[in-house]
Parts: structure tokens; sequence; C-alpha cells
């Protein structure tokens, strides 16, 4: 069973630690073995926990699991995510909300952290007036990391378990072909990003008011997703309270999507949630 579980019922899922079959567990090892020979490996960075999604991600393939952390490494020496972890600055982020949302907030049922994005308020011109696809692309990596190194670690110690995905909303409203065609570089290069270089981090993944016209963007996107992608995403329309209100507390989700949630400030920018405790219980804690 991995560390600091206080969970008496948390049942590790199949391929996880505390959980493994005895290939799996052989998999693990010799991976871990190969990328120490090679020079490869990166103890603070490459965890069991961290090798078992490259595994999971090739279907426990130690070579193919090991090409893909080569190349995810190769990535971030050539993108700079340390240097972007260390010192990026999105001075935009409270103007880019207003055109395009796009953020973490709270947890679901299972204490996974929220991500909200909301593709239909996109305003492409606005948007790139004030930005860059490429600062936006830094701003995912720096929240992927941050993700990874703050976000899942205190979302674990909250439920008491490890907590290895997130719960995503994409929120189609009013979305329109034209818009979607417009940004769907950005779109594909941050799918790219998620699935290839931080994989098996996705828990669930609503899309929601999903108009008409989304069958021929689904056509577009879909090809470029995994199976295991695909399997996690639940399309809903417009009736999609039910369904989230089934995964995410009430207090937690935004009165925008149905919950009860009103952010002081508006929840896109409060960034509330395990790893940002309100400051009298981070002086308890401390």
């Amino acid at each position: 069973m991995p560390e600091g579980v206080t969970d008496p019922n948390y049942k590790p899922a199949p391929g996880r630690l505390g959980n493994l079959t005895v290939p799996q567990q052989h998999a693990l090892e010799e991976l871990r073995k190969k990328l120490q020979e090679e020079g490869i490996f990166v103890p603070d960075r490459m965890d069991d926990a961290t090798l078992l999604r490259f595994l999971r991600a090739r279907k426990f393939d130690v070579e193919k699991a090991r090409q893909m952390i080569i190349a995810c490494e190769q990535w971030r020496k050539d993108f700079g995510v340390e240097e972007i972890w260390k010192n990026f600055d999105f001075k935009e982020k409270e103007a880019v909300d207003k055109y395009y949302p796009q953020y973490y907030h709270k947890t679901d049922n299972e204490g996974r952290p929220l991500y909200v994005e909301r593709l239909g308020l996109l305003d492409i011109k606005a948007l790139y007036s004030i930005t860059t696809q490429e600062r936006q692309l830094q701003r995912l990596v720096y929240e992927y990391e941050k993700f990874l190194r703050e976000r899942l670690p205190a979302c674990s110690r909250a439920i008491g378990h490890p907590v290895e995905t997130s719960c995503t909303i994409l929120d189609l409203q009013n979305v329109s072909l034209s818009n979607f065609y417009r940004v769907k570089d950005y779109v594909m290069a941050a799918a790219s990003v998620g699935q290839d270089r931080y994989p098996e981090t996705m828990g669930k993944f609503y899309i929601i008011n999903a108009p008409w016209a989304f069958s021929t963007v689904w056509t577009f996107i879909k090809p470029w997703l995994d199976e295991a992608t695909v399997a996690k995403i639940d399309i809903i329309g417009s009736s999609y309270k039910d369904k989230l209100l089934a995964q995410i507390p009430k207090e937690n989700l935004p009165k925008e999507f149905g919950g009860a949630c009103q952010c002081a400030g508006g929840c896109s920018l409060s960034d509330a949630g395990p790893w940002n405790p309100p400051a009298d219980e981070a002086k308890a804690a401390a």
C-alpha cells in the first residue's frame, strides 16, 4: 500500500501501487533499472507512481514506456519546463479569464482537483490581443507542473489516499465552429502535451453544452486521442446538472454549472482547493 494512506476504505485501482500483478511489478522494476543504467532517472520526478503512469499509458510495455519517458525528458529540456516552473509569471491571467476561462477549483467526490475550461466564452481576437499561443502553452505546462507538485499531494493528504487524476469540465455553450478552428492549433497542442508529457492524469472528463455541430469537431479531435483517453470522456448536452452533481459536491461546483459555490471575486480566479487553504487553516496546520 502507498505511504500516507489514512482512508480505511481505500482500494487502489489495478495498475497502481498496492494493486500490481507480478508481471506489472516486474515491469516497474525493469523500467526503473533501465532508466538508472542509462543515466536518465531523475529521483525527484520519477517515483514509482510516476513510472506507473507511463507504464499504464503504454499497457505495461517497458520499452514503449521507456521511449515515452526519453521523449518527455527531451521535450522538458527543449520547452524549458524547469525554467517555466521557477519563473513563469502569467501577468495577464485576470484579463485572459474574461475571454477564455481555464481554472482549477476545489475537488470532486473522489478528492480529485476539478478543472474547468469554458471554450464557449472564447473571444479569439481579444485573447490574442493580450497574450499569445506560446504563453498559453507555457501557462498550461506551468499548471500541469503545479498540478503534480502541489495540487495532487494536497488533495491526497486531504482525502487520505493517493489522488493521481483530475475531473474536467469543458463547457461548449455558444461555441462556434469558426472560433474552434481558429484556436484548434492550441487545442491540439494542449491535448498533445497532456497525453504525451503528463499521461494518465485524466480521471473524469465532462464535455457539457455540446452543440449539434460538435460531432464535426469531435470527428476532428478524436483521432488525436488514444483509446484510453476517449473512454474517459462523457459528452453531454444541456442536461448535465444531475450528472455533474453526482460526481462533484454541490458546495464545490460553481453556481453557473448548477452548484452552490460563489467564490469572492469569482470561482475562476479564486484557486480554491486543498492546495490553497484559507489563511486560518494554514496557520492551524503550521
